[in-house]
C-alpha cells in the first residue's frame, strides 16, 4: 500500500507491504509495527532502512528490503560538488551574483584548492569507494576509516590509505565525508568530541544520514572556527523543521535529502521496487542484498 504520511495511521492495522522512501519516510516505530498485524513487508524505495525500528520488525517477522545500490554513483558524484562548493566558498558568489553584488575579495579569503588536501572517508561502503575513485584525479590525499581494509587491489588503484583509528584520521583531514549507515553505534557519533580532535578549519560533508552528527555540536564548530564548512543534504527528522539550526547556521550547503533523487538514480530504484513487488507476490526471494531484515534476522551492518 503506498499512501501520503497523513493517511498512514489510520491504514496501519491493515496494510500487508509498505513501500517508503528515505527522502521523506514513513516513521515505522514498535508501536506501529506493533499496529500493523498484517504486515509482511516494509520497502525502502531507494537505500537506507534507519526510519524503521529494525530490532521491532525481525522481532514481528516482517520483512525489510530496500534497492541497494540504486543511488550510488548519484550520491558520490553529490558528495564530490559538495567538498568543491565548501573548499572553493562557491556560495557566497552565488549570492553576490542573485544579489547585483561584486567583491571577489569576500569570495576568495576563503576558497582552497582541491588538489593537494587531505580527503578521508568515515566508512567506504560501495559510496565511499566509488567517492575516492572520483578523488583520485584531483591529486588529494585520500584515506578511509573503517572496520577493515578493502585490500591492496583497490588501495593502489586509488591511492587511498586504510586507516584503522577513526580518531587518529580525523585529524589529518581538511575534508571528512561520512559514509556509514545510521545504526545504534554510528549515532551520534560526531559528537562535540570528535569535532574537535579535527584539524582546525576542516570541512565534513555528509549525505549519509543526519542523526551521525550532533546536530548542537556541528553548529557550534561552525560558529566557533573549528568546521570552515558543513553541507549535505540529510536531516533529522526529515523533512527538517524550519527552525532546525543548520538551516540558518553560517559556511553551509545544506539542501533537501536530494543527493540520490537524480533522474537516473529514479528509474533505478523505481524499477527495483517493481522487481521486488513482482517477487514478494510470487512468493520468491529479492536478490539477496537488497534484505534488511529476513527471516527474523538482521543484516551484518545493522548488528
Amino acid at each position: 500500500m503506498l499512501l501520503i504520511l497523513p493517511e498512514l495511521e489510520k491504514h496501519i492495522p491493515d496494510m500487508h507491504v509498505l513501500v517508503t522512501t528515505p527522502f521523506h519516510p514513513a516513521y515505522m516505530s514498535e508501536e506501529r509495527i506493533k499496529k500493523a498485524k498484517n504486515l509482511k513487508l516494509l520497502l525502502t524505495a531507494g537505500v537506507g532502512s534507519d526510519h524503521i525500528d529494525l530490532k521491532a520488525a525481525a522481532a514481528a517477522g516482517v520483512t525489510v528490503a530496500e534497492i541497494t545500490a540504486s543511488n550510488v554513483v548519484s550520491v558520490a558524484e553529490d558528495e564530490l560538488m559538495r567538498i568543491l562548493i565548501l573548499l572553493r566558498n562557491f556560495l557566497p558568489g552565488y549570492h553576490q551574483i542573485c544579489n547585483g553584488e561584486w567583491d571577489v575579495a569576500a569570495q576568495s579569503y576563503r576558497a582552497y584548492d582541491l588538489e593537494g588536501k587531505t580527503v578521508g572517508t568515515v566508512g567506504c561502503g560501495r559510496i565511499g569507494r566509488e567517492l575516492l575513485k572520483r578523488l583520485k584525479a584531483f591529486n588529494c590525499n585520500l584515506l578511509y576509516y573503517d572496520k577493515f581494509s578493502i585490500g591492496e587491489e583497490f588501495e593502489k588503484e586509488t591511492g587511498a590509505k586504510w586507516e584503522e583509528n577513526l580518531e587518529e584520521m580525523l585529524p589529518k583531514c581538511d575534508v571528512v565525508v561520512i559514509n556509514v549507515p545510521l545504526t545504534e553505534r554510528t549515532k551520534g557519533m560526531m559528537n562535540e568530541d570528535r569535532l574537535k580532535k579535527m584539524k582546525k578549519g576542516a570541512v565534513i560533508v555528509n549525505n549519509a544520514r543526519g542523526g551521525i552528527m550532533d546536530r548542537d555540536a556541528v553548529v557550534k564548530a561552525i560558529e566557533n572556527g573549528q568546521l570552515s564548512g558543513y553541507g549535505g543534504d540529510v536531516w533529522y527528522p526529515q523533512p527538517a523543521p524550519k527552525d532546525h539550526p543548520w538551516r540558518s547556521m553560517p559556511y553551509h550547503a545544506m539542501t533537501p535529502h536530494v543527493s540520490g533523487t537524480t533522474l537516473d538514480a529514479q528509474v533505478r530504484y523505481s524499477a527495483g521496487v517493481k522487481d521486488v513487488l513482482d517477487k514478494f507476490f510470487r512468493g520468491e526471494s529479492f536478490p539477496e542484498e537488497y534484505y534488511i531484515v529476513k527471516e527474523g534476522k538482521l543484516a551484518s551492518q545493522y548488528l
